[in-house]
Protein backbone atom coordinates (compact mmCIF):
# COMPACT_ATOMS: atom_id res chain seq x y z
CA UNK A 1 0.00 0.00 0.00
CA UNK A 2 1.49 3.25 -0.89
CA UNK A 3 2.01 6.16 1.74
CA UNK A 4 0.91 9.51 0.92
CA UNK A 5 4.62 11.09 0.30
CA UNK A 6 5.10 8.02 -2.36
CA UNK A 7 2.11 8.44 -4.20
CA UNK A 8 2.40 12.55 -4.11
CA UNK A 9 6.23 12.05 -5.36
CA UNK A 10 5.29 9.62 -7.80
CA UNK A 11 2.70 11.55 -9.21
CA UNK A 12 5.01 15.02 -9.07
CA UNK A 13 6.95 13.30 -11.14
CA UNK A 14 5.33 11.96 -13.70
CA UNK A 15 3.03 14.97 -14.31
CA UNK A 16 6.15 17.01 -14.47
CA UNK A 17 7.48 14.44 -16.99
CA UNK A 18 4.26 15.53 -19.16
CA UNK A 19 4.58 18.79 -18.23
CA UNK A 20 7.74 19.08 -20.29
CA UNK A 21 7.15 16.70 -22.87
CA UNK A 22 3.43 17.88 -24.56
CA UNK A 23 3.71 21.23 -25.88
CA UNK A 24 -0.16 22.04 -24.94
CA UNK A 25 0.70 22.36 -21.45
CA UNK A 26 1.50 26.41 -21.03
CA UNK A 27 4.32 25.47 -18.32
CA UNK A 28 6.36 24.49 -21.58
CA UNK A 29 5.36 27.13 -24.49
CA UNK A 30 5.57 29.76 -22.11
CA UNK A 31 2.37 32.11 -24.09
CA UNK A 32 -0.92 33.32 -21.77
CA UNK A 33 -4.53 32.75 -22.33
CA UNK A 34 -7.40 34.96 -22.47
CA UNK A 35 -8.23 35.14 -18.98
CA UNK A 36 -12.22 33.56 -19.04
CA UNK A 37 -13.24 35.07 -15.59
CA UNK A 38 -12.35 38.60 -17.41
CA UNK A 39 -14.30 37.98 -20.72
CA UNK A 40 -16.99 37.06 -18.91
CA UNK A 41 -17.35 39.65 -16.29
CA UNK A 42 -17.13 42.33 -19.51
CA UNK A 43 -20.10 40.42 -20.80
CA UNK A 44 -22.24 40.84 -17.91
CA UNK A 45 -20.92 44.57 -17.11
CA UNK A 46 -21.93 45.55 -20.59
CA UNK A 47 -25.63 44.31 -19.56
CA UNK A 48 -25.62 47.33 -17.67
CA UNK A 49 -24.68 49.80 -20.72
CA UNK A 50 -27.00 48.26 -22.66
CA UNK A 51 -29.69 47.96 -20.36
CA UNK A 52 -29.65 50.64 -17.70
CA UNK A 53 -31.02 50.29 -14.74
CA UNK A 54 -31.44 46.89 -15.03
CA UNK A 55 -28.43 44.85 -13.59
CA UNK A 56 -27.13 47.33 -11.08
CA UNK A 57 -28.77 50.66 -9.79
CA UNK A 58 -25.79 53.81 -10.41
CA UNK A 59 -27.46 57.21 -9.20
CA UNK A 60 -24.72 58.43 -12.02
CA UNK A 61 -26.27 56.95 -15.17
CA UNK A 62 -29.47 58.67 -14.12
CA UNK A 63 -28.24 62.46 -13.43
CA UNK A 64 -25.12 61.94 -15.80
CA UNK A 65 -25.87 59.33 -18.23
CA UNK A 66 -22.93 60.45 -20.49
CA UNK A 67 -20.31 61.08 -18.23
CA UNK A 68 -20.93 57.30 -16.84
CA UNK A 69 -21.61 55.66 -20.32
CA UNK A 70 -18.22 57.09 -20.96
CA UNK A 71 -16.50 56.02 -17.86
CA UNK A 72 -17.85 52.78 -17.87
CA UNK A 73 -17.22 52.19 -21.59
CA UNK A 74 -13.55 53.22 -21.15
CA UNK A 75 -13.24 50.95 -18.40
CA UNK A 76 -14.41 48.01 -20.56
CA UNK A 77 -12.78 48.88 -23.88
CA UNK A 78 -9.25 48.70 -22.10
CA UNK A 79 -10.01 45.31 -20.26
CA UNK A 80 -11.86 43.73 -23.78
CA UNK A 81 -8.61 45.35 -25.70
CA UNK A 82 -5.87 43.41 -23.88
CA UNK A 83 -7.97 40.20 -23.56
CA UNK A 84 -8.12 40.15 -27.67
CA UNK A 85 -4.43 40.74 -27.51
CA UNK A 86 -3.40 37.78 -25.57
CA UNK A 87 -5.74 35.78 -27.68
CA UNK A 88 -3.83 37.49 -30.93
CA UNK A 89 -0.61 36.64 -29.21
CA UNK A 90 -1.23 33.21 -28.35
CA UNK A 91 -1.60 32.69 -32.08
CA UNK A 92 1.03 34.02 -32.96
CA UNK A 93 -0.39 37.08 -34.58
CA UNK A 94 2.46 39.70 -35.37
CA UNK A 95 0.37 42.92 -35.37
CA UNK A 96 -1.34 41.68 -32.68
CA UNK A 97 -1.90 45.80 -30.71
CA UNK A 98 -2.64 47.17 -33.75
CA UNK A 99 -5.46 44.56 -34.57
CA UNK A 100 -6.53 44.29 -31.34
CA UNK A 101 -6.97 47.96 -31.14
CA UNK A 102 -9.20 47.83 -34.46
CA UNK A 103 -11.43 44.93 -33.32
CA UNK A 104 -12.21 46.45 -30.09
CA UNK A 105 -13.16 49.88 -31.69
CA UNK A 106 -15.39 48.05 -34.12
CA UNK A 107 -16.74 45.58 -31.02
CA UNK A 108 -17.82 49.41 -29.58
CA UNK A 109 -19.35 51.15 -32.80
CA UNK A 110 -21.13 48.49 -32.95
CA UNK A 111 -22.97 48.25 -29.75
CA UNK A 112 -25.92 50.55 -30.23
CA UNK A 113 -26.93 48.39 -33.46
CA UNK A 114 -26.82 45.68 -30.96
CA UNK A 115 -28.95 47.40 -28.46
CA UNK A 116 -31.80 48.10 -31.16
CA UNK A 117 -31.37 44.35 -32.17
CA UNK A 118 -31.46 43.10 -28.59
CA UNK A 119 -34.83 45.21 -28.04
CA UNK A 120 -36.38 43.67 -30.96
CA UNK A 121 -35.71 40.34 -29.38
CA UNK A 122 -37.40 41.47 -26.00
CA UNK A 123 -39.92 42.30 -28.21
CA UNK A 124 -40.32 39.14 -30.05
CA UNK A 125 -40.67 37.63 -26.39
CA UNK A 126 -43.16 39.59 -24.93
CA UNK A 127 -45.42 39.46 -28.13
CA UNK A 128 -44.89 35.29 -28.33
CA UNK A 129 -44.93 34.43 -25.01
CA UNK A 130 -48.50 35.21 -23.14
CA UNK A 131 -46.77 33.85 -19.72
CA UNK A 132 -44.60 36.95 -20.07
CA UNK A 133 -45.98 39.90 -17.82
CA UNK A 134 -43.98 42.82 -19.17
CA UNK A 135 -41.26 43.22 -21.82
CA UNK A 136 -38.77 43.99 -18.51
CA UNK A 137 -39.69 40.56 -16.89
CA UNK A 138 -37.85 39.20 -20.40
CA UNK A 139 -34.49 41.39 -20.23
CA UNK A 140 -33.74 40.50 -16.50
CA UNK A 141 -35.29 36.51 -16.17
CA UNK A 142 -35.68 34.96 -19.60
CA UNK A 143 -32.76 32.50 -20.24
CA UNK A 144 -33.55 32.75 -23.81
CA UNK A 145 -33.02 36.38 -24.24
CA UNK A 146 -29.47 36.37 -21.67
CA UNK A 147 -28.61 33.51 -24.72
CA UNK A 148 -29.02 35.48 -27.25
CA UNK A 149 -27.86 38.53 -25.65
CA UNK A 150 -24.54 37.03 -25.40
CA UNK A 151 -24.61 35.42 -28.78
CA UNK A 152 -25.09 38.63 -30.43
CA UNK A 153 -21.85 40.60 -28.59
CA UNK A 154 -19.97 37.44 -29.60
CA UNK A 155 -20.91 37.45 -32.91
CA UNK A 156 -19.11 40.68 -33.77
CA UNK A 157 -15.51 39.17 -32.42
CA UNK A 158 -16.37 36.11 -34.32
CA UNK A 159 -16.78 37.85 -37.62
CA UNK A 160 -13.40 39.47 -37.00
CA UNK A 161 -11.75 36.16 -36.21
CA UNK A 162 -10.84 37.20 -32.78
CA UNK A 163 -9.89 33.50 -31.03
CA UNK A 164 -11.12 31.85 -28.16
CA UNK A 165 -12.89 34.76 -26.97
CA UNK A 166 -16.08 34.52 -28.71
CA UNK A 167 -16.61 31.03 -27.85
CA UNK A 168 -15.59 31.95 -23.69
CA UNK A 169 -18.58 34.24 -24.11
CA UNK A 170 -21.09 31.70 -25.56
CA UNK A 171 -19.82 29.11 -23.54
CA UNK A 172 -20.63 31.06 -20.44
CA UNK A 173 -24.12 31.62 -21.83
CA UNK A 174 -24.50 27.92 -22.22
CA UNK A 175 -23.34 26.89 -18.75
CA UNK A 176 -25.87 29.59 -17.28
CA UNK A 177 -28.82 28.46 -19.55
CA UNK A 178 -28.36 25.13 -21.15
CA UNK A 179 -28.98 26.97 -24.22
CA UNK A 180 -25.71 26.35 -26.71
CA UNK A 181 -25.86 29.17 -29.33
CA UNK A 182 -22.38 28.93 -31.16
CA UNK A 183 -20.81 32.63 -31.99
CA UNK A 184 -20.33 31.94 -36.12
CA UNK A 185 -24.25 31.46 -36.41
CA UNK A 186 -25.87 34.08 -38.36
CA UNK A 187 -29.08 35.03 -36.45
CA UNK A 188 -31.78 37.38 -38.09
CA UNK A 189 -34.21 39.94 -35.93
CA UNK A 190 -36.78 39.85 -33.86
CA UNK A 191 -35.58 36.55 -32.61
CA UNK A 192 -36.53 34.36 -29.54
CA UNK A 193 -35.94 31.09 -27.62
CA UNK A 194 -38.90 29.91 -25.09
CA UNK A 195 -38.02 28.27 -22.49
CA UNK A 196 -34.69 27.33 -24.07
CA UNK A 197 -32.99 24.39 -22.14
CA UNK A 198 -31.20 21.89 -24.56
CA UNK A 199 -31.23 24.38 -28.16
CA UNK A 200 -28.41 24.07 -29.85
CA UNK A 201 -27.66 26.88 -32.85
CA UNK A 202 -24.77 25.11 -34.98
CA UNK A 203 -21.63 27.52 -36.46
CA UNK A 204 -22.72 27.78 -39.43
CA UNK A 205 -26.45 28.03 -39.18
CA UNK A 206 -28.38 30.75 -40.84
CA UNK A 207 -31.81 32.14 -39.36
CA UNK A 208 -33.71 34.52 -40.83
CA UNK A 209 -36.40 37.56 -39.23
CA UNK A 210 -38.84 36.78 -36.58
CA UNK A 211 -37.99 33.05 -35.87
CA UNK A 212 -39.15 31.32 -32.65
CA UNK A 213 -37.77 28.04 -31.23
CA UNK A 214 -38.77 25.91 -28.12
CA UNK A 215 -36.75 23.82 -25.95
CA UNK A 216 -34.76 20.68 -26.97
CA UNK A 217 -34.40 22.04 -30.68
CA UNK A 218 -31.37 21.15 -32.39
CA UNK A 219 -29.82 22.94 -35.79
CA UNK A 220 -26.92 20.62 -36.27
CA UNK A 221 -25.18 18.59 -38.74
CA UNK A 222 -25.24 15.52 -40.24
CA UNK A 223 -22.29 14.55 -39.97
CA UNK A 224 -18.87 15.67 -38.04
CA UNK A 225 -17.17 12.55 -38.86
CA UNK A 226 -14.40 14.28 -41.74
CA UNK A 227 -13.65 16.55 -38.32
CA UNK A 228 -11.35 19.38 -39.62
CA UNK A 229 -11.83 19.21 -43.21
CA UNK A 230 -15.39 20.39 -42.59
CA UNK A 231 -14.28 23.82 -41.02
CA UNK A 232 -15.67 26.89 -42.93
CA UNK A 233 -17.91 24.02 -44.76
CA UNK A 234 -21.94 25.03 -44.29
CA UNK A 235 -22.67 22.37 -42.50
CA UNK A 236 -25.84 23.25 -40.74
CA UNK A 237 -29.35 24.20 -41.79
CA UNK A 238 -30.66 27.56 -42.91
CA UNK A 239 -34.03 28.66 -41.02
CA UNK A 240 -36.17 31.22 -43.66
CA UNK A 241 -38.50 33.80 -41.94
CA UNK A 242 -41.14 33.51 -40.06
CA UNK A 243 -40.66 30.00 -38.94
CA UNK A 244 -41.43 28.49 -35.87
CA UNK A 245 -39.95 24.90 -34.49
CA UNK A 246 -41.43 23.56 -31.55
CA UNK A 247 -39.58 21.59 -29.19
CA UNK A 248 -37.46 18.79 -29.51
CA UNK A 249 -36.85 18.72 -33.26
CA UNK A 250 -34.37 18.02 -35.10
CA UNK A 251 -32.97 19.95 -38.27
CA UNK A 252 -29.27 18.90 -39.64
CA UNK A 253 -27.43 19.63 -42.63
CA UNK A 254 -25.83 22.15 -44.41
CA UNK A 255 -28.02 22.15 -47.59
CA UNK A 256 -31.39 21.49 -45.63
CA UNK A 257 -33.40 24.77 -46.00
CA UNK A 258 -36.66 25.16 -44.37
CA UNK A 259 -38.81 27.35 -46.46
CA UNK A 260 -40.59 30.53 -44.69
CA UNK A 261 -43.87 30.77 -42.78
CA UNK A 262 -43.09 27.39 -41.99
CA UNK A 263 -44.41 25.29 -38.65
CA UNK A 264 -42.24 22.27 -37.81
CA UNK A 265 -44.00 20.30 -35.09
CA UNK A 266 -42.50 19.06 -31.85
CA UNK A 267 -40.66 15.20 -32.12
CA UNK A 268 -39.26 15.79 -35.60
CA UNK A 269 -36.38 14.50 -37.34
CA UNK A 270 -35.47 16.35 -40.94
CA UNK A 271 -32.44 15.99 -42.86
CA UNK A 272 -33.85 17.79 -46.26
CA UNK A 273 -35.60 20.88 -46.95
CA UNK A 274 -38.74 22.12 -46.45
CA UNK A 275 -41.13 23.89 -48.92
CA UNK A 276 -42.32 27.72 -47.71
CA UNK A 277 -45.70 27.76 -45.72
CA UNK A 278 -45.44 24.20 -44.69
CA UNK A 279 -47.03 22.64 -41.62
CA UNK A 280 -44.87 19.34 -40.61
CA UNK A 281 -45.29 16.43 -38.22
CA UNK A 282 -44.75 13.67 -36.85
CA UNK A 283 -47.37 10.77 -36.44
CA UNK A 284 -48.09 10.68 -32.68
CA UNK A 285 -47.55 7.23 -31.05
CA UNK A 286 -50.39 5.04 -30.75
CA UNK A 287 -50.97 5.43 -26.43
CA UNK A 288 -52.20 2.02 -24.81
CA UNK A 289 -54.46 2.83 -21.85
CA UNK A 290 -55.82 0.09 -19.62
CA UNK A 291 -58.80 -0.07 -17.35
CA UNK A 292 -57.46 1.01 -13.99
CA UNK A 293 -56.89 -1.09 -11.28
CA UNK A 294 -59.43 -1.81 -9.04
CA UNK A 295 -57.12 -1.75 -5.47
CA UNK A 296 -54.74 1.06 -4.83
CA UNK A 297 -51.84 0.95 -2.40
CA UNK A 298 -49.29 2.94 -1.62
CA UNK A 299 -46.49 -0.02 -2.63
CA UNK A 300 -47.61 -0.30 -5.62
CA UNK A 301 -48.56 2.69 -6.95
CA UNK A 302 -45.73 3.83 -8.98
CA UNK A 303 -45.07 0.15 -10.13
CA UNK A 304 -44.88 -0.38 -14.01
CA UNK A 305 -47.26 -3.43 -15.40
CA UNK A 306 -47.86 -5.08 -18.53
Amino acid sequence: MNDKKTSILSAVEHLTKNYHDEELFLSRSKKELPDRSAVVDIVRELKTVIFPGYFGNDSAAAMFPEHYLGHVMNDLYDRLERQIKIAYLYMGEEQADERAAEVTGSFFMELPHVQKMLLKDVQAGFDGDPAAKSREEIIFSYPGFLAIYVYRLAHILYTSEVPFIPRIMTEYAHSSTGIDINPGATIGEYFFIDHGTGVVIGETTTIGNNVKLYQGVTLGALSTRMGQQLANVKRHPTIGDNVTIYSNSTVLGGETVIGENTIIGGNTFITESIPANTKVSAKSPELVIKKPRSQMTATNVWDWEN
